[in-house]
């Protein structure tokens, strides 16, 4: 008996395992993991040629799958979205997607709630993001500053673009995700 080979699912094939994990028809939003890969960086460059994502490889989005968090339903990724550390107390929301199929379903917004969660584990006291169009953000609470209060991102990404200073994108910023919402044991309430 000669065993061959077989080819490698399509990238959303391989999730429909994991769809059983949810009920149908539920959105489920979780950590990537490295399976996961493809199918964010097929859905990042689908959305990158209209000029509003940074190019990803397939590659740079495996090596940080695990900064990802991945919105999917019925066994599809449906959106993505990473948190990317600038620096100890910054951390950027980057390579936020949605599906065109899934626009107005709240799937960027479970993933922001998500990727802020995650911000908050990590103790990062400011949430950035860098987009073209802030309606959506500014919706969340974010708001819009000068680029030159987030030079983490400046020095990281900005300097060495091409587009430096004339890129047209607003940045937004979401200085709540690092301030306590309700008192701990551990703090002190002060009046």
């Amino acid at each position: 008996m000669i065993l061959l080979p077989m080819p490698a699912p399509a990238p959303q094939e391989a999730f429909a395992a994991m769809a059983a994990l949810s009920p149908p028809g539920t959105l489920d939003v979780r950590p990537a993991v490295a399976p996961d890969a493809p199918c964010v960086h097929e859905l990042i460059a689908q959305y990158q040629q209209a000029g509003h994502l940074l190019p990803r490889s397939l590659g740079d989005v495996a090596t940080h799958v695990s900064r990802f968090v991945v919105a999917i339903k019925d066994g599809r990724v449906l959106g993505c979205g990473e948190l990317a550390p600038l620096s100890r107390s910054v951390a950027e929301v980057r390579s936020l997607v949605v599906d065109e199929s899934a626009r107005g379903l709240g799937v960027a917004r479970s993933v922001i709630d998500q990727l802020r969660r995650r911000a908050r584990a990590g103790r990062y006291r400011t949430l950035c993001a860098f987009t073209h169009d802030p309606r959506f953000f500014v919706r969340l609470g974010f708001s819009i500053v000068p680029h030159f209060w987030l030079p983490e991102k400046v020095s990281a990404d900005c300097w060495s673009c091409p587009l430096f200073q004339k890129c047209g994108q607003y940045a937004m910023v979401d200085t709540q995700v690092g301030r306590q919402t309700t008192p701990t044991a551990n703090t002190e309430m002060v009046s």
